[in-house]
């Protein structure tokens, strides 16, 4: 599980709720024809904007991002190193019977163990690449435009919840309840938009960079493994992926 974006989240609207209880009654800042038309219209707009299939495909990736296990790039140079090890002791077929719950390098394994040129390697994972790229893209797109749609629905509501107080100029006892009514569709808009919609795009976004370079690692791990079968030359040019600081923790 993804700690961080879980903590981020609860702790941003933990403290956003912790501020309306400190300042009032938090009664006041519940109003369900608001909600209604913020996450309505938003759900709406997402849905003629987008293929259905796409929109339960992001739904399914935003998920992910709370439940998926941040692997970090020296996970992925240790499990080559490890694979060159197993190659260069019981040889290149033996790699056929490796477990692993990462398809790319199960494949990788594969080609590997069948002597495969280095150029269908390459091209194998150039096409996952693009492949998980496009699938990435889709996500990152729709939590986009949810960020942009639901402050725009907030605003929308805003203005019908204007038009209906400016009915009640009669009553000046109720203008300022109607116009508290009327900005609270803008801040949950401005609230699900900054603190979720968009966050989660942005994380989609990075963990979309980092599957690339988890990819890039097996592509030349593999190579380097088909060249040379030699652990040591296969961690040092791996290592060329990490930090300082990472390097210090592959063997």
């Amino acid at each position: 599980m993804d700690i961080a974006t879980l903590f981020g989240i609860i702790a941003g609207f933990g403290l956003v709720v912790g501020a309306i209880f400190m300042g009032g009654n938090f009664a006041d800042f519940v109003n369900l024809p608001g909600l209604m038309i913020v996450f309505g219209g938003t759900g709406a707009a997402i849905l003629v904007t987008f293929p259905f299939e796409e929109v339960v495909q992001a739904v399914k990736g935003g998920l992910q991002v709370f439940g998926a296990r941040n692997v970090k790039n020296r996970d992925v140079v240790n499990t080559m190193v490890r694979v060159a090890e197993i190659s260069r002791r019981e040889g290149l077929t033996a790699l056929e019977h490796i477990k692993t719950e990462n398809s790319l390098l199960k494949k990788a394994c594969q080609l590997i163990a069948d002597n495969a040129d280095h150029a269908l390697i390459r091209d194998t994972v150039m096409i996952e690449i693009a492949t998980m790229r496009r699938r990435h893209n889709v996500s990152i797109a729709v939590f986009n435009r949810l960020g942009a749609f639901a402050p725009a629905f907030g605003m929308i509501g805003t203005l019908i919840g204007l038009v209906q107080m400016l009915t009640r100029l009669n009553d000046p006892a109720a203008i300022g309840p109607a116009m508290a009514v009327a900005i609270l569709t803008t801040f949950y808009g401005a609230l699900m938009a900054n603190l979720l919609f968009l966050p989660i795009a942005g994380k989609l976004k990075a963990r979309t960079l980092q599957e690339e370079v988890h990819l890039f690692i097996i592509f030349e791990g593999a190579k380097s493994i088909l060249e040379n079968n030699n652990p040591r030359l296969v961690h040092e040019k791996l290592s060329s992926f990490l930090s300082p600081q990472e390097r210090r923790s592959v063997r």
